[in-house]
């Protein structure tokens, strides 16, 4: 049953594991392929009842204390929240079943394509910063090549919808999770990239050295091109440790002038020097820095990691510049929000962790930074050090702002740093934590929300601490 592509699910009792958007999918997915399907989700509240009652009929429920491995279950598909800690899964292994996620089912349910006869090439991507803007920017890119694509996976359309959609896809832009890799065992892309590694979702993975092996498996089978990062080294070591297909080349990505088998930066030029003839004497442009909206340097790594992919897969270099000239980020990830009195306000709300602060932090100066919210366990010593010198001054939120207040007491102990919204959240908090950034602000400063911090102690999520600074940057 679970060799090869396309398995027969006929009468074959699979449980799902989980009630969310890929649970549902999934569920659904294998009802349709004939399988005996049981969604067990530990929850058990209304919102839990009522998605449960809309999954139709002949998928089985069980919820709360009832969410056990059913009596004779060949498989399971997980949801990728679900830890490998998770008792259910801890008894799938005992009992010797094999576990899948999404993209696992994903992958082996692919069809082929009538013009070649295989599946449609999947361009995967991972890291833990700038998964979505990279997966984004590759499938603006396929797209002005011609090709028929999405974005999909951990971003966009379900990994699941694209392999089953009617109008199949030519190849796919695959954002994938640290989560979503740890169960993909299968997976073997056409070529992939990890952007970059620090310490995330440690508590999920167990440790770094964990964290760090399941984003490597987007690796393994690639055909031809692993993608990595020449300033994380760690990235690298992902790729010498890799199992690929022969002739699968190492391919680096950075700002500076870029070797042979490398994409980098001359002159303000984004240049190709791996998929050229005589790649040792010979280089191709393939863009301006101006073309990448906005130009901040991490953005233009993750411009160049998206098209070291696409040329990977053959794209010519005319379609680079215009699939990144046509491209936008989605909103919260540094976007400029307003000039104000001189002064730049700019909302990074998806700066949830401090690596990506950092990334936003490098991109401007001086810097009225708006910091704090859910530390995530994290700590901000490495943060702060290498923003000190940006620093006009620090307004910190959330319940972890004190973590962020020690860490500028010890490396920055000039940087003037004022804890506001003490007790306030949403709306309310925000207008208060801008006004005083504002006051704090000079002509030529740029007031930055990159929080380094998950937001849900103040606000609903990521997208509403955003829409909030937004609004209150227009208020001024």
């Amino acid at each position: 049953m679970t060799d090869g592509h396309n398995p027969d699910f006929t009468g074959l009792p699979v449980v799902v594991a989980g009630l969310g958007i890929s649970g549902v999918s999934a569920a659904r997915v294998l009802r349709d392929l004939g399988a005996e399907v049981t969604v067990v989700d530990g929850g058990d509240g209304e919102g839990l009842r009522a998605r449960a009652g809309q999954l139709g009929e002949g998928i089985a429920v069980r919820l709360g204390d009832g969410a056990t491995l059913p009596e004779g279950t060949r498989l399971v598909v997980t949801s990728p929240g679900w830890p490998p800690s998770s008792p259910l899964l801890l008894a799938a292994e005992a009992a010797g079943l094999e576990v899948w996620g999404d993209v696992e089912l994903a992958w082996r349910l692919r069809r082929p394509l009538p013009e070649t006869g295989e599946p449609a090439p999947w361009l995967a991507v991972t890291g833990t910063n700038g998964k979505t803007t990279t997966v984004q920017m590759l499938a603006s890119i396929l797209t002005a090549a011609g090709k028929r694509t999405a974005a999909v996976g951990n971003v966009g359309v379900s990994v699941l919808d694209a392999v089953l959609a009617e109008d199949p896809y030519e190849v796919l832009a695959v954002e994938l999770s640290s989560y979503q890799l740890h169960w993909a065992p299968s997976l073997r892309p056409h070529s992939a990239v990890v952007l970059n590694l620090a310490p995330d979702h440690l508590d999920w993975h167990g440790s770094m050295e964990a964290y760090a092996a399941d984003k490597g498996r987007i690796y393994q089978g690639n055909q031809v091109a692993c993608v990595y990062n020449l300033a994380d080294p760690a990235t690298r070591a992902l790729v010498e440790e890799a199992d690929v297909e022969e002739g699968c080349r190492a391919v680096g990505f950075g700002l500076g002038s870029p070797g042979p088998s490398d994409f980098g930066v001359v002159d303000g030029l984004l240049v190709d020097r791996a998929f050229v003839p005589e790649r040792h004497k010979n280089a191709a442009e393939i863009g301006a820095v101006s073309d990448v909206h906005p130009p901040a340097p991490h953005n233009v790594t993750n411009a160049l990691a998206a098209a070291a992919l696409a040329r990977a897969y053959g794209v010519d270099t005319s379609a680079v510049r215009d699939g990144l000239r046509a491209f936008r980020p989605d909103a919260h990830r540094i976007a400029e929000v307003a000039v104000v009195g001189g002064v730049s306000y700019v909302d990074d709300s998806k700066a949830t962790n401090t690596h990506a602060a950092a990334a936003s932090l490098a991109a401007y100066e001086p810097v009225v930074w708006i910091a704090g919210g859910l530390a995530k366990g994290a700590t901000f010593d490495e943060l702060v050090q290498g923003a000190a010198g940006r620093l006009r001054a620090a307004v910190l939120i959330g319940e972890d702002r004190a973590l962020i207040a020690e860490a500028l007491a010890r490396h920055a102990p000039d940087v003037p740093v004022i804890e506001a919204a003490a007790g306030e959240t949403g709306a309310v908090a925000m207008a208060e934590v801008v006004r005083t950034a504002a006051g704090l602000a000079r002509d030529g400063d740029t007031v930055l929300l990159a929080p380094a911090c998950a937001s849900m102690d103040m606000f609903t999520n990521y997208g509403e601490r955003g829409d909030l600074f937004a609004a209150a940057v227009r208020a001024l």
